[in-house]
């Protein structure tokens, strides 16, 4: 399963690492990437902040979950 937003690039679910960009989550939950920043601080997507620049990466398992779709294992 593949999706894609005109302005974001193609995500492959099945391609997925499992720390995600901002881009990357925005893209697979069809929304900006502005909104994934505004559902991080409000909780409902909580942030991994890395590295010296505090970049913000995403659990692949929440956002899954946000999807409703259950990773396999």
């Amino acid at each position: 399963m593949s999706i894609q937003n005109k302005n974001l690039p193609k995500v492959s679910l099945d391609d997925l690492p499992d720390l995600l960009t901002i881009k990357e989550v925005a893209s697979i939950l069809r929304v900006s990437p502005l909104t994934i920043k505004r559902w991080g601080k409000s909780g409902k997507l909580p942030a991994i902040r890395i590295n010296s620049r505090g970049d913000r990466r995403y659990k692949k398992e929440v956002v899954l979950r946000l999807l409703g779709v259950e990773e396999e294992k």
